[in-house]
């Protein structure tokens, strides 16, 4: 086993160069720290969750804690594209539908108000006069709507957090599968890959995404409560004619929707990356091994085909996506992330990022903040990660 560094010490070794950990390591750089970035596959890979044309940024959570992360997550968004040079963030406005009872609507328009967030409450007319012709739902549901939506453009997101990273002094390696971390002494972390390398640091960050389950277990016999699935978006094409009444930077927003007990959630943008086409996907997918991917045919695509029809008043066609892109999930038994000290042995030493369940992206920016100072300084500053401790869960261990 040779050092990939010689007897260089990092300050902080990030495992995975998706989003999460790419931005930490920006954050990391951006310090002054002595930063490596090390992942299994090529940067910017089609394998994860990191990668493709857009993802939903939106204020409206049920649940209380993910407003902070969000808000400053907008500003974060911004003040890394500004440092790049080009826009990763569109702004859009933002629309939430469902059966008027449904206690997730419920909650969303209580955090609304506990946080007094702007926001409108719509019945059916009310919607239809906001977006005449265009969506529908019916006489029993709701729509909450405000102004807090948008799109990301994942992979020129990576990509520019890589590129801030390396700008800021960050040493960047791909082809790196990290195969195990262990103590050293007193002194932190040997970090060692499959291609016979090792690297030496103070603290290591663990963000591999839907390996995070497999690497953690190896390392320290923890089983994290980590499911990958595969998920599918689908982009569909806007009737002739209508394609500026669904394009971003008008007033169609994007949009989310739950459809009651045992229905589907789904979710959505404006057209952007692919004109005369809209995004529109279910929240969920099927159970995998992300290193023995199916690459399946999607999940509950006729439930999503029926949802289009009826929700865009025949505007798009629902007969057939256009478009099919494949996407892993890292879901947790709550859907709450994992954002915590590994401990056991390696205390402080190792800190996990994982678990994002399909909804982290848009907070890529203040997750790699609070991982960066977790790792270096013990404790995150402005944010309460007691909903995301590992303790949550009932785990296995040897350690």
């Amino acid at each position: 086993m040779q050092s990939g560094r010689g007897n260089e010490v990092f300050d902080v070794i990030i495992v995975g160069g998706g989003v999460m950990g790419s931005a930490t390591a920006y954050h990391a750089a951006k310090r002054g720290l002595r930063t490596l970035l090390l992942e299994q596959f090529d940067f910017l890979h089609h394998r994860g969750s990191s990668h493709g044309e857009s993802r939903t940024i939106r204020a409206t959570y049920p649940q209380h804690h993910y407003y902070p992360l969000v808000m400053e997550s907008y500003t974060l968004w911004q003040q890394a594209q500004a440092q790049i040079g080009y826009t990763v963030y569109f702004p859009a406005h933002h629309l939430d539908i469902g059966p008027a009872q449904d206690p997730i609507l419920r909650a969303v328009i209580d955090n609304c108000r506990r946080h007094a967030m702007p926001h409108e409450v719509l019945n059916r007319r009310q919607l239809a006069s906001k977006f005449p012709g265009r969506i529908d739902m019916p006489d029993d549901w709701i729509g909450i709507f405000n102004r807090l939506g948008g799109i990301i453009k994942p992979t020129k997101a990576v990509a520019m957090f890589q590129s801030l990273a390396h700008k800021y002094g960050a040493v960047l390696k791909d082809k790196a599968e990290v195969i195990d971390v262990k103590k050293d002494g007193e002194n932190g972390v040997v970090v060692f890959t499959s291609n016979g390398e090792s690297y030496r640091g103070r603290k290591c960050v663990v963000t591999v995404g839907a390996w995070v389950n497999k690497l953690v277990k190896k390392v320290s016999g923890v089983e994290l409560p980590i499911q990958p699935l595969e998920t599918h978006v689908f982009y569909w094409r806007v009737k002739e004619g209508h394609e500026g009444d669904f394009a971003v930077g008008g007033d169609f927003p994007t949009f989310a929707s739950c459809t009651g007990e045992g229905g589907i959630y789904v979710y959505g943008t404006p057209s952007l990356e692919f004109p005369g086409l809209v995004k529109v996907a279910v929240h969920g997918g099927n159970p995998v091994d992300p290193d023995k991917r199916p690459w399946g045919s999607g999940y509950r695509v006729q439930d999503l085909k029926k949802w289009i029809q009826q929700t865009f008043m025949g505007l798009v066609d629902s007969s057939e996506p256009v478009v099919k892109q494949a996407c892993m999930y890292s879901m947790t038994p709550d859907e709450d992330f994992i954002v915590d000290f590994l401990g056991g042995e390696f205390g402080k030493d190792v800190v996990v990022g994982g678990g994002f369940s399909g909804h982290g992206f848009k907070m890529a920016p203040v997750i790699g903040r609070v991982l960066t100072e977790l790792a270096i300084d013990g404790v995150a500053s402005g944010v309460d990660i007691k909903p995301f401790r590992i303790s949550r869960f009932s785990m296995n261990s040897r350690i």
